[in-house]
């Protein structure tokens, strides 16, 4: 294989392999927009067919860019690879090929053409309704399962929800089953892998006083009446010139082909060079006019219905939303697009332009997480003011404006009108706590299976972490890669006594020097581990576990608030 992965590219396929070895379900696999999710694809193919020679697969999506970009990555990691495309928009029906990429729409009637396959490949699987068995997927996996009902499926996707439905697992008849691995926005961005989000207030807003919903967002003829409403789409239009006069690539999405078509006229008319896609766009002018974006021709693109998935244009430096959604998955896939590093073009982040409210609906995209999907906690998370020298939104604790270092006044009257989300919660900065000692325990709750709960004392800080061996999905991938990381790969025990006896009584297990840590409401989240051996802490014995003396098994008493609230 050429290509060297990323940390959390082979920790997903990690995930993928400890999930097979003990389920039998159809796990998804959440990557950031950005993240490389084709190299994941590419890679656990290859690994695959590596160990077993004959492993045929089928590789769908819904959008040619997509099959046209997993395909490439599949031979930029191995070059020989017996690849094929079945995509009636690339004007190929190959049925034969071991690798099989290939479009839904071309293949969703063609299950006995096609033939055996052991796995699916699922890319940008959010665009499953689990709520119609009458859909194209669901049709095609059916008739593939009854010609080999061992057939294996996995999904693949940045945002594993749906408005109405909720987590791709949940809802009336889910095609997945687990969700088993999920990478963290902000890790990936203090990683370098992914570009920053800032986001500067319009003065301008859409006024959405009167505007219904349908199907679970905002009604779009309702929304195109309130974007033409004091001449907001003007002005906002004037706005976005302005902050974007030293921005090498804009996205702006709009409320329907007729809006999007009068931004971009609006745009032509002050010089800048501007193009409109919509779902209406004829197939070769739609190629010719993102060519021409990527290579820097086209300097601002307006959309409606289409570049929020498959679109990869890492130059994007500006996104304006000149709309409003209700949708967390469309709010994070547009944003997506923007997170994507360019080193080439000098890209050092990129400006959201929100003239809808969704950053004050959804909160930051890093937050909008499995968990908070599942809890219904999806908006609101952070709230946010105004910088009156520059417009920045920031953190609506913040004395100082990190863009411009305004200093706000102790009783800025901006603080008691804050009434939104930030944009990236990496905005309340971590801190990395030394550790003096960790301390490990049996967690037991009415109702649930055990857990193991870690404590790590901090100087007079305490911080907790539950490690789920039993709670199956998940929560027990997760578990399974926090013992990899300090016992390694050999042994991984099932349950939650074992884990701890094995612990206490062995007690070579590797520790951490400090941890990464976030302030998120009343508690704390453990976002790194650092595991470098240090001398005068927990860690100190890490190169050489052998040589730590044996200490006694630890039982901490007493509970706090988070154990009682937090249902795992």
């Amino acid at each position: 294989m050429k290509l060297e992965l990323r940390w959390y590219q082979q920790e997903a396929i990690d995930a993928i392999y400890a999930y097979f070895s003990n389920e039998e379900g159809n796990p998804l696999v959440c990557v950031s927009t950005g993240g490389g999710k084709s190299v994941i694809i590419a890679a656990f193919i290859f690994g695959v067919i590596e160990r077993w020679h004959g492993q045929r697969f089928l590789i769908i999506s819904h959008v040619k860019e997509i099959i046209e970009q997993n395909h490439d990555k599949m031979h930029a990691v191995w070059e020989e690879a017996p690849t094929g495309v079945y995509s009636a928009a690339m004007r190929a029906r190959d049925t034969d090929a071991q690798i099989l990429f290939a479009s839904i729409q071309s293949i969703h009637k063609r299950a006995e053409e096609l033939g055996y396959f052991d796995l699916v490949l699922i890319d940008e699987c959010h665009l499953l309704n689990s709520e119609n068995r009458e859909t194209m997927y669901y049709r095609l996996l059916e008739e593939l399962k009854a010609i080999n009902p061992a057939m294996k499926i996995i999904g693949f996707t940045a945002t594993p929800y749906r408005v109405k439905q909720g987590l791709l697992t949940q809802g009336k008849n889910p095609l997945f089953t687990d969700i088993i691995y999920e990478t963290d926005i902000q890790r990936l961005i203090d990683d370098g892998y992914l570009s920053p989000l800032r986001s500067k207030s319009g003065r301008e807003k859409i006024d959405l006083d009167g505007v219904r919903t349908r199907q679970g967002d905002y009604l779009t003829a309702d929304m195109e009446s309130a974007v033409q409403k004091n001449d907001v789409t003007e002005k906002a239009v004037t706005e976005v010139i302005e902050y974007g006069k030293d921005r090498k690539a804009w996205l702006i999405f709009c409320v329907s082909v007729a809006h999007a078509e009068q931004v971009k006229e609006l745009l032509i008319y002050e010089g800048i060079n501007a193009e409109c896609i919509t779902g209406e766009t004829p197939k070769y002018e739609r190629v010719r006019i993102l060519a021409d974006f990527k290579e820097g021709k086209i300097k601002a693109l307006t959309s409606q219905g289409v570049l929020t998935t498959g679109f990869d244009a890492p130059l994007v430096d500006l996104i304006v939303l000149l709309r409003a959604t209700k949708s967390p998955g469309l709010y994070v896939q547009i944003l997506g697009r923007g997170l994507r590093i360019s080193p080439e073009t000098g890209k050092t982040d990129c400006l959201v332009l929100d003239y809808g409210g969704n950053i004050t609906r959804h909160g930051p995209i890093d937050q909008i997480t499995i968990g908070k999907i599942q809890a219904g906690e999806v908006t609101g998370q952070a709230p946010v003011k105004e910088c009156p020298e520059c417009f920045e939104l920031i953190l609506a604790g913040l004395r100082i404006c990190p863009a411009c270092q305004y200093q706000f006044l102790a009783q800025d009257k901006h603080d008691a009108q804050a009434t939104g989300g930030a944009l990236l919660s990496n905005q309340i900065e971590p801190e990395w706590l030394g550790v003096d000692e960790v301390l490990y325990d049996i967690h037991e709750k009415m109702g649930k299976p055990p857990s193991l709960q870690v404590t790590y004392r901090c100087g007079f800080e305490t911080i907790r972490e539950w490690v789920c061996f039993q709670h199956g999905g998940y929560a027990q991938q997760k578990a399974e890669q926090w013992w990899m990381l300090r016992c390694g790969i050999e042994s991984i025990p099932d349950r939650t006594k074992a884990a701890h006896e094995r612990i206490t009584t062995l007690n070579n297990i590797r520790e951490p020097c400090r941890i990464l840590v976030r302030q998120e409401g009343k508690w704390h989240r453990i976002l790194n581990h650092d595991l470098t051996p240090k001398p005068g802490t927990p860690s100190e014995w890490n190169a050489d576990l052998k040589q730590r003396s044996r200490q006694p098994d630890l039982m901490l008493a007493g509970s706090d608030e988070f154990d009682t609230e937090f249902d795992f």
